[in-house]
């Protein structure tokens, strides 16, 4: 077989849901012919199966081919935002801007890195030097909101939600955080509302189905709450969503 068959035999089985095989596929065209791109894709498929250690060692081995190969430096960022190193990713994003000050997503990941790290102002700062390169960015309006509502001002960040939101209506992320908002203000109908336009946009987020089993709850909907939560536990894998996972297992249990 090709490493060209190989290559899309791989992208095949990480699209239909099975990192393994794709992780093998790629192992295979990365001994014949080494490149950044399909490193990239073996740590993808390495990420998919929680082997983070792996997908590490492949991105560096990728940027060792390509330093300055962006796709790979956002895909170690991510990685390191979401395994909660944020000094690293600021550190990674800001190569991306030291390549590209232009590039406006990296100025966004870098604010959303140093949210995680409590650093609000430094964070909104961040994301505002994103706007004025693209004010009308809905990714950088999406993280502007989540920042105000860090820093304890929902009112400002309903705004940058529905203007994102207006920007970008096939984007699930303002709907599911209007949704998150409206909620916390109890008001459940229109909380209900935007979360459900969310998850019609995409069925995949876990977090849409926690809000939304939240809103049935308090609405005394109780087999539609726990029919929610449990959508929510099987697309919630990551390690650091397992305390908020123990307490929904025990929401359901204490309902049935």
């Amino acid at each position: 077989m090709s490493t060209d068959d190989l290559l899309e035999k791989g992208i095949r089985a990480l699209e239909a849901g099975d990192p393994k095989s794709a992780t093998q596929c790629f192992q295979q065209v990365l001994d014949l012919e080494p490149s950044p791109e399909t490193w990239l894709l073996l740590a993808e498929a390495q990420i998919e199966n929680d082997m983070f250690n792996k997908a590490y060692a492949s991105l560096d081995a990728g940027l060792e081919l390509e330093p300055g190969h962006v796709d790979l430096l956002f895909a170690l960022g991510d990685l390191y935002l979401e395994d909660n190193k944020n000094a690293d990713a600021i550190m990674t994003y800001q190569k991306i801007i030291d390549l590209d000050p232009e590039d406006v997503d990296a100025w966004v990941c870098k604010a959303m890195a140093y949210v995680n790290n409590d650093e609000l102002e430094v964070a909104e700062k961040t994301c505002r030097h994103a706007l004025e390169r693209d004010p009308d960015c809905s990714f950088a309006l999406n993280a502007l909101g989540d920042i105000q509502v860090v820093q304890g001002n929902p009112e400002a960040a309903i705004q940058s939600y529905e203007r994102a939101a207006e920007l970008d209506p096939q984007d699930p992320q303002p709907f599911l955080n209007l949704a998150e908002l409206f909620y916390d203000a109890e008001k459940l109908e229109e909380a209900e509302a935007y979360c459900i336009r969310g998850l019609e946009l995409d069925a995949s987020v876990p977090a849409g189905y926690l809000t939304l089993g939240n809103i049935y709850l308090d609405l005394d909907r109780t087999q539609e709450a726990i029919e929610n939560y449990q959508q929510f536990l099987r697309l919630e894998k990551s390690p650091a969503a397992k305390q908020i996972r123990d307490e929904v297992a025990a929401v359901i249990e204490g309902l049935t």
